[in-house]
């Protein structure tokens, strides 16, 4: 718990102006924001609080913090308080103005270049609070820090007057609030449950650091107190969380399995520096087939691993192999476990943290600093060794779920290999369901994954022979959330849409060789076709889910009703909307009995006509012919489709394992929780 909220921590410290580097200016940032945040939607607004939040963070890493406060406030503006050093707000050398202004200010411009501000940081080119006010139709800044309170306020990137002291105070830290510019960012909203997740994961990733999170979008009171620092203080009656962890990994690795059933009780952790790279990990295993690997490099996730992950990978295979072995726990050489069997079940987050730090990519998805590779497998594997000699009856539970992997990959390879021969006498023969397209050129070849039989037979006589091929599927597949692939590849349905796409599986998949660039999952609107396309996503994200990154997957959305009136026929796709239409054409219908009173009676059963309404509601796409499927959910210039993506890799699994895994509880709490958000159609 922390003593001290306003205070920031005691430590000694030289951080001035001397400390600021200067690169280059700031304007491009406002002509080219997709250079900078990757994209002007979602994801890029929100990274506007993440290239802020970490400043404050890396004043935590650095020891100099150990508070951090983020704000949704009213009219899009965000606010965000660390208790550390402050900036500083002396004169910059080179600028000649504040350091305070030269940052806010100056791309290039901050403490990571070389100087003694930070020894290790999350941002590596440092652009990230200049950026912010570039694109913020107003930022300001109050700093809090040799004795005084220093403010400047900024609109698009331009100061309005120099940094000026504002007050006195005995308390370090910042204060930054900002507003995204509506002229950058099209659609100003935030999602508070994206944020705190965010800040959650940070938070066990910098031990005791507290992190509060507060949305007072709708709060219609006063906020602004003069002096006020944290607005916690102000106890307003609005969504907050606060998030503080003195376990770190280890505390995360027990959040991700709470409600898993676990192979042994103590979870493994280590924290260690060796050759100036600190690495921490931590893993346990538990009784799952998925293994969940989280990776950060200075506290930054790396989705695509890399170096430190390679590392752990080998440390970790080789280690428990020697410790099988000298255990006569194997026998026979041939049975030595691999990568892959060491990997079935784990759970396991791998930071390392380091000055000099290389990402491949703008997007520091990959880490690519060789040195990382070398610590952690040194670091790792000494005290994976220990922690096997030490706990003997968590040992033995590792090595049985691993050999139990071991045992089940090679039946696998045996169904797959059985397959793949049979495929390969067959000359790859397509399954007989599958209607295919006449064109052989993946980028312009689609395919729609169909439920049942009467439903294919209507797409494959609607669709387009040339580019659209039709695959029905029978009934439910299998859920493979917890299928090993010998029992995948025994489900004919699954099989048939293997061989159709043409990546195989496993271990040969291959994305190169996928058929189609277009795979559409064309599920009926009722409760089943949810399930069924639940089940198909469950399988494209566990063993296709390069088929989701790069692109490929999307959903169909079919209408919903079809209203005629009259002659007129338009086909609705939400509830929402045709709510919308017969309020509208009730106006009308009202409008057309007030002009029958005024007419002659010939004319009179004409207009009756026009105004009737019929609605008709589609629960299944076989309940439409094949010129209605084509106009309305296949023909690529009317059709609306939505593409699959991965937003975020960590939240899908957790989401994929609470609703498709065996924990009967936590997939309670899970719909209870979301119950509210569900469209039921009853």
């Amino acid at each position: 718990m922390v003593k001290k909220e306003n205070k920031s921590i005691t430590k000694e410290y030289n951080y001035s102006a001397k400390d600021i580097t200067v690169l280059e200016g700031l304007d491009p940032v406002r002509k080219r924001p997709g250079m900078y945040i990757g994209t002007t939607g979602t994801d890029g607004l929100h990274h506007l609080i993440w290239e802020v939040f970490d400043n404050a963070r890396d004043e935590a890493m650095g020891g100099y913090a150990n508070d951090i406060e983020v704000v949704l406030l009213p009219n899009n503006q965000v606010r965000v308080v660390d208790n550390g050093r402050g900036i500083p707000v002396d004169k910059h050398k080179q600028t000649k103005v504040s350091a305070l202004e030269t940052i806010m200010t100056t791309l290039h411009a901050g403490g990571k270049f070389g100087g003694e501000g930070y020894k290790i940081s999350g941002g590596l080119h440092g652009v990230g609070v200049s950026v912010v006010n570039a694109l913020s139709i107003y930022t300001k800044v109050e700093v809090r820090r040799d004795g005084g309170i220093f403010m400047q306020e900024y609109i698009q990137g331009k100061k309005k007057v120099a940094v000026k002291q504002i007050g006195k105070s005995k308390d370090n830290g910042t204060i930054i609030t900002f507003e995204a510019d509506p002229e950058i960012f099209k659609e100003i909203k935030y999602d508070f449950n994206k944020i705190t997740a965010h800040l959650r994961q940070q938070a066990y990733l910098v031990k005791g650091m507290r992190i509060s999170v507060i949305d007072a979008r709708e709060y219609t009171g006063k906020i602004e107190k003069e002096n006020i620092f944290y607005l916690r203080e102000l106890a307003l009656d609005v969504p907050a969380m606060t998030f503080y962890f003195e376990g770190g990994l280890l505390s995360l690795v027990k959040f991700y399995n709470q409600h898993q059933k676990l192979i042994h009780k103590n979870i493994f952790y280590v924290e260690k520096e060796i050759d100036e790279v600190a690495v921490e990990i931590s893993l346990q295993y538990i009784d799952d087939i998925p293994p969940r690997i989280l990776a950060f490099a200075n506290n930054t996730y790396n989705a695509e691993g890399g170096m430190h992950i390679t590392g752990f990978k080998t440390a970790l295979t080789r280690t428990i192999n020697n410790y099988a072995r000298k255990n006569n726990l194997i026998k026979d050489k041939e049975d030595n476990f691999t990568g892959d069997d060491v990997l079935e079940g784990l759970t396991a987050v791998v930071s390392v943290k380091m000055r000099e730090i290389q990402f491949e990519g703008q997007t520091k998805g990959k880490l690519g600093s060789i040195e990382a590779r070398a610590a952690v497998d040194a670091v790792f594997s000494e005290s994976l060794g220990i922690f096997l000699e030490e706990h003997p009856d968590d040992a033995k539970a590792i090595i049985g779920k691993v050999t139990l992997a071991l045992k089940a990959r090679k039946a696998a390879k045996a169904a797959k290999d059985s397959v793949l021969r049979k495929g390969a006498l067959e000359g790859m023969t397509l399954p007989g369901k599958l209607a295919d397209c006449q064109s052989k050129k993946a980028e312009e070849s689609e395919v729609f994954i169909v439920e049942g039989d009467s439903a294919g037979g209507s797409s494959k006589q609607g669709r387009d022979r040339r580019t659209q091929a039709i695959l029905p599927l029978k009934g439910k597949i299998l859920n493979v959330e917890r299928a090993r692939l010998d029992k995948m590849l025994a489900s004919i349905e699954i099989k048939a849409l293997i061989v159709a796409i043409g990546t195989a599986i496993g271990d040969v998949f291959d994305i190169s060789k996928i058929r189609y660039h277009k795979i559409i999952i064309a599920t009926d609107a009722d409760v089943d076709g949810a399930h069924i396309r639940t089940l198909l996503l469950t399988l494209f994200y566990r063993h296709f889910k390069p088929i989701i990154e790069g692109g490929y997957l999307y959903i169909a959305q079919p209408p919903l009703y079809k209203i005629k009136k009259g002659k007129e026929i338009q086909y609705i796709y939400t509830d929402a909307e045709k709510i919308k239409i017969l309020n509208k054409d009730a106006e009308s219908v009202k409008d057309k009995e007030e002009e029958i009173a005024e007419i002659e009676s010939d004319e009179e059963t004409e207009i009756k006509r026009e105004a009737k309404i019929s609605i008709q509601r589609y629960k299944g796409l076989g309940e439409m012919n094949p010129e209605e499927l084509w106009e309305t959910t296949m023909d690529p210039k009317k059709r609306i489709l939505k593409q699959v993506t991965i937003e975020d890799t960590i939240e899908a699994d957790k989401v994929f394992d609470t609703l498709m895994g065996t924990d009967v509880v936590s997939r309670k709490l899970f719909i209870q929780s979301n119950a509210k958000m569900a469209n039921l159609d009853i």
